[in-house]
């Protein structure tokens, strides 16, 4: 049950059908991980939180810089010099102090990422490089956790949420293939993006999280694995791709 101030604070989320009471006791009894605290994760950190879930985990290894203050919205100038996730964590207990929130400063990779994902609910997935995001897909197939994959870059984006743990259904390896694992791939190139573009991204990426965790909870509408949202911020608009699961991958097709 939610306490009187819970229920005041979620009544437009209450009201709403397709998420209602039962929904919103989901949510904030839910784990929500978070891979990287960047240009996506950032938006999608504060949606997250102002939708209730209960509990939030934060990876990322890197200190805030004055450029990033374009678009990770959870930082100010004083947060400059400091480590992105101790000071997310920081913004969360501001903003919602019934809301757990763990900072994890490592870098995620194969050797850890079983450990760190372990009992998410869900992995929210807004890293920037193709062999992290590699390393959490197979970590989440493994687990039989459900993954939102998001990226962006200048006036682009896309979203898909993946369960390659389930019959039939893609992840994120099906989609890019095994040639980023390796190191000379590891990082994308930095061409620059709009702030607002990042904002976007990762305020869908959020809402995509909610929906698969009130899937069976509540009628918000089906997790849509396997579905890639691309969005353009010049056009603008949103086309989505349907990704086939791969026979031959590794991940979720071993055998």
């Amino acid at each position: 049950m939610l306490s009187p101030d819970r229920v005041e604070r979620f009544a437009r989320h209450i009201v709403i059908p397709e998420i209602g009471g039962a929904g919103q006791v989901a949510l904030s009894r839910a784990h929500a991980v978070l891979v990287g605290a960047g240009g996506i994760g950032s938006p999608a950190l504060q949606y997250l939180a102002g939708a209730g879930i209960g509990r939030l985990t934060v990876i990322d290894d890197d200190r805030v810089e004055p450029s990033n203050l374009q678009r990770q919205t959870v930082f100010a100038s004083s947060d400059v010099g400091r480590l992105k996730a101790e000071a997310a964590a920081e913004w969360i207990a501001g903003f919602d102090p019934s809301l757990a929130c763990t900072p994890v400063i490592e870098r995620i990779g194969p050797g850890n990422a079983a450990r760190i994902l372990a009992d998410a609910d869900a992995v929210l997935d807004g890293c920037d490089n193709f062999a992290t995001r590699l390393a959490v897909s197979d970590a989440c197939v493994a687990a039989g956790i459900p993954l939102i994959s998001a990226a962006v870059g200048r006036f682009q984006g896309q979203v898909a949420a993946y369960a390659g743990h389930l019959p039939g259904q893609p992840c994120y390896r099906c989609y890019v293939g095994d040639a980023f694992d390796t190191d000379d791939c590891d990082s994308c190139a930095e061409d620059g993006m709009l702030g607002a573009m990042a904002g976007w991204v990762g305020s869908f990426a959020a809402l995509h999280t909610i929906r698969v965790l009130l899937a069976g909870v509540s009628t918000l509408g089906d997790p849509q694995w396997g579905r890639l949202h691309l969005l353009d911020g010049l056009q603008p608009g949103m086309r989505t791709l349907r990704i086939a699961k791969d026979p031959a991958c590794r991940a979720c097709s071993a055998g």
